[in-house]
């Protein structure tokens, strides 16, 4: 028995809405990686500044299935992103998940003021003087206060440009350390659910302890109620940091941990014999482990 024929103009229509389907003709393939080169640099015109981005896929990940992926976006990419796919990270007991690195093209003392700015929640004209002479710049060089910026830069065109080119879908978690750790803190309170998991590490909370930390914590403790997504939140930091880090960190999680929102699954962590910097790999695995980690 023949089959009728499919009318030529059928036929080409229908290998068009394949070919331009969103899972299909407009989705890119992993990249093989070249070293330590990005993926991705996407130059905002919010913050007028250039992100380089890192990123790693699951094992199985294709462009030739229609599954989509939870994706995590990591702060400070250029420099954690070789711990993605490293010894430290038990990838055996965490989800599929896409890691997407995100960090400022610019070096050394460049790089420094960026995340400054971008990171902190509240300008703060005493740690800009500190910090400028520390970094030996000139004085009004370092400007802290731009985390509303940066977080719609985040939202408004690095976020989007991720979903177009990859199979991603609106689960999304955000991770950062020290001043990444505090910008994740301020994505917590003030995302209105656009992330629903955070991993937030060795947070930089003596900077706007006054008007952020201090300000969270009475959210915390008062009745009132929170209209949030269900979430998840990991936090760390390493036994050998700063005290103040460490007591600021540890005063942020028992009393989000006592108030007990309902919709708010929690965890925290501190890491032994670990410093500021050697406890990078081990909180990245926490914040895996916790937010992604198979049932």
């Amino acid at each position: 028995m023949k089959l009728p024929k499919i009318p030529k103009l059928l036929l080409t229509t229908f290998s068009i809405l394949i070919l331009y389907h969103p899972l299909f003709g407009q989705k890119l393939a992993p990249k093989e990686r070249i070293q330590n080169e990005p993926d991705h640099i996407i130059s905002s015109k919010i913050t007028e500044r250039d992100y380089l981005i890192h990123m790693s896929f699951p094992e199985n990940y294709t462009i030739n299935d229609t599954i989509t992926y939870p994706v995590l976006y990591v702060l400070d990419g250029k420099s954690t992103h070789r711990y993605f796919n490293a010894e430290h990270i038990e990838f055996k007991k965490i989800q599929d998940v896409i890691l997407v690195g995100i960090s400022h093209k610019a070096n050394g003392i460049a790089s420094r003021i960026n995340r400054f700015n971008d990171y902190t929640p509240y300008s703060d004209t005493i740690s800009d003087r500190k910090f400028e002479k520390k970094f030996g710049v000139q004085k009004g060089t370092l400007k802290t206060g731009g985390a509303s910026k940066f977080l719609e830069c985040v939202q408004k065109e690095i976020i989007p440009f991720i979903d177009k080119h990859y199979k991603t879908n609106t689960d999304r978690g955000i991770s950062g350390h020290s001043l990444g750790g505090l910008f994740t803190a301020y994505c917590f309170l003030n995302s209105d659910n656009y992330f629903t998991r955070f991993g937030i590490n060795s947070p930089s909370f003596q900077l706007n302890d006054e008007i952020f930390l201090e300000p969270s914590i009475a959210k915390f403790t008062n009745n009132d109620p929170w209209d949030i997504s269900p979430t998840k939140v990991f936090i760390s930091t390493g036994e050998n940091e700063s005290p103040e880090l460490v007591s600021n960190m540890i005063k942020f999680s028992l009393t989000l941990k006592k108030r007990n929102y309902e919709n708010v699954d929690m965890d925290w962590r501190i890491y032994r014999n670990e410093s500021h910097t050697s406890v990078v790999p081990f909180s990245l695995n926490g914040t895996l482990t916790a937010l992604y980690g198979r049932k």
